[in-house]
């Protein structure tokens, strides 16, 4: 029987291929195999612009974002997925530009749904260099994700990160790479 959740995969890295977006390969493989339904989203390649801060979004009956560019999509896409899978690489002891903008952007979905955070399930893949979490920064990132997602009731419900500075180099890490797989097939379970 099919569950029909539907997964948005946001990849928050310049390269396609990169330890990050590899992470949320196999963490969409899990889900395809517990029947999960996944879309994947390149944020690198689309037209984000940051925030600029006019709280357009904000205002009694707002009809959303001020800015005219890719975001208006993935918004759509965002309140559509019944699970958010974010992807990022630790770039100067945070998460990448790319994700930040997206990020920032999504100060004004509450403008398009009320409270569009609450049944969210979200999952967090990312890849650093250097050997440890707290010294690479990626520490910084994760705890930026979990103070904003808290912050607006959406809930985290797992996280994969490892070690691996060139492209592809994660895959080595057999262990991380089951991780991130079962991490897929839960968040489209009835448990998850």
């Amino acid at each position: 029987m099919k569950n029909g959740k539907k997964v948005l995969v946001l990849l928050g890295s310049p390269r396609r291929e990169g330890n990050s977006a590899i992470l949320a390969e196999m963490i969409s493989k899990g889900a395809m195999l517990a029947e999960g339904k996944v879309e994947t989203v390149f944020l690198h390649e689309l037209n984000i612009a940051p925030c600029k801060s006019c709280y357009a979004c904000q205002r009694p009956r707002s009809r959303g974002c001020s800015i005219d560019d890719d975001m208006q999509q993935i918004y759509k896409e965002m309140l559509l997925a019944d699970v958010w899978v974010i992807a990022t690489p630790v770039y100067w002891f945070n998460m990448s530009a790319q994700t930040k903008l997206w990020m920032d952007r999504c100060f004004a979905l509450p403008a398009y749904e009320k409270k569009p955070f609450l049944n969210k399930k979200i999952a967090i893949a990312m890849s650093y260099g250097g050997d440890d979490p707290f010294d690479s920064g990626c520490v910084n990132a994760l705890r930026t994700f979990q103070d904003a997602f808290s912050y607006v009731g959406a809930k985290i419900v797992g996280m994969v990160y490892g070690s691996a500075m060139d492209a592809g180099d994660i895959k080595a890490d057999e262990t991380l790479m089951a991780k991130a797989e079962k991490l897929g097939k839960h968040l489209v379970s009835d448990d998850g």
